[in-house]
């Protein structure tokens, strides 16, 4: 019965560490940034790990009246492939922190 305890206190220690981890992961993540463009350079956007926009910067050769559609297509390109990258940095960063605490792959 005490060995069981033991495990049960173990167990509680490492949810208490990845608990932790976790936290420190999101505060690293919400100060890493992304940078993404779209339509040759024509949109730019900086976005951060909690997918909140930073900067949009548009050239301005890139805004015709009368082609509005396609700047609104170029802008949610790179707002999609934004969130694509920020996605992929938090995958990485959720890896080194499984394997940091000996957890399996897909743990996460």
């Amino acid at each position: 019965m005490f060995n069981g305890m033991g495990n049960m206190g173990n167990m509680m220690k490492q949810v208490q560490k990845m608990q932790k981890e976790m936290k420190k992961m999101q505060d690293e993540l919400e100060r890493k940034t992304v940078e993404v463009t779209a339509g040759g350079g024509a949109v730019k956007i900086v976005m951060n790990g909690q997918k909140q926009v930073q900067s949009l910067k548009i050239n301005p050769e890139a805004v015709d009246k009368d082609d509005v559609e396609m700047l609104e297509d170029i802008i949610s390109a790179a707002m999609n492939e934004a969130v694509k990258k920020v996605d992929e940095m938090m995958g990485a960063e959720m890896g080194k922190l499984a394997g940091g605490l000996g957890l399996p792959p897909g743990m996460f």
